[in-house]
């Protein structure tokens, strides 16, 4: 196993500053893991063992928060923006090709739950990218959206909608947000109240706000990474969690086998917040591990 040192960084997604850990292996040959989180998640959310763990195997890695999120910069806090995210995952890879000692050709993507789509929907726009890894993806935001129903209810989604109406109509006149719950208990008002979602709490800081801008409830379903399967190029490792609360896992298996090829598929018997914790996360580590070792080295 390599030593490793952190080191902070910044970087600039459309003129917001974003803030970074830099993990530095003593035995590094070049290639590089960029990271971030799910939905609402920071860097300091359950990551760090898994960057940690790259770093020790000899890889850089580039763990960021979104903009509006945890150390970096953003108004208003906690505005969830899927298409600002995606900008700030193309700056952080930007960000990680200028770094000395990095090989730009060598760049691998790791994402998980909400950042598992992301990664696959960068590494179909971006064929420079070297690979990717895509944990607990949510790849489908239709199926996601329809999951809500399945479990919370019709009623979920039709007040799910209006906070989000609401929050997108004080955007647009200059107003504070509207902000609901990201995670909560079964039965309870929030982006995920699933029988285990509380669970995600598990592996959040003390400090970490659970809450977000309700406006991207309205794009949830339009957001479909799945969709871009047809452009991928790069070698991906899609890791479905079977017993899957939150994002369902029967989208992240159609995504693997209409890919063919291109993607790896790993199936296990575990919930959307098992993968982060114990021996769930060993497994899913090493399988990582393999992944990335066939494909950036």
């Amino acid at each position: 196993m390599s030593k490793f040192k952190r080191v902070d960084r910044e970087f600039h997604s459309q003129g917001v500053t974003c803030r970074a850990w830099h993990y530095q292996p003593e035995d590094a040959d070049g290639a590089a893991i960029v990271m971030a989180h799910g939905l609402g998640g920071t860097r300091d959310a359950g990551l760090e063992p898994f960057a940690e763990r790259f770093a020790e195997n000899g890889y850089h890695v580039i763990l960021f928060d979104y903009r509006h999120f945890g150390a970096s910069d953003g108004q208003p806090r906690q505005l969830l923006s899927i298409g600002k995210q995606l900008e700030d995952w193309k700056a952080a890879v930007a960000h990680a090709r200028s770094l000395s000692g990095i090989d730009p050709r060598r760049i691998g993507l790791w994402g998980t739950s909400f950042s598992g789509g992301h990664v696959i929907t960068i590494a179909a726009n971006d064929p420079s990218i070297a690979a990717a890894s895509a944990q607990g993806p949510m790849v489908d935001g239709l199926a996601a959206a329809l999951n809500v129903v399945a479990y919370a209810g019709i009623g979920r989604l039709l007040k799910v909608t209006a906070y989000a109406l609401a929050d997108q109509t004080r955007a647009l006149l200059g107003l504070s947000p509207v902000t609901f719950p990201i995670t909560a208990a079964e039965g309870e008002f929030a982006a995920m109240s699933s029988h285990d979602s509380l669970q995600y709490t598990d592996i959040t800081p003390p400090n970490w706000r659970n809450e977000m801008t309700a406006r991207m409830m309205l794009y949830l379903a339009s957001y479909r990474p799945i969709a871009k399967v047809g452009k991928l190029k790069v070698p991906v490792l899609v890791q479905a969690c079977m017993k899957d609360s939150v994002a369902p896992a029967p989208a992240a298996v159609k995504l693997a086998r209409k890919a063919g090829s291109r993607v790896e598929l790993k199936q296990y018997d575990m919930g959307h917040f098992d993968i982060y914790v114990g021996e769930d996360r060993e497994i899913a580590l090493a399988d990582q591990l393999a992944f990335f070792g066939r494909t950036l080295r």
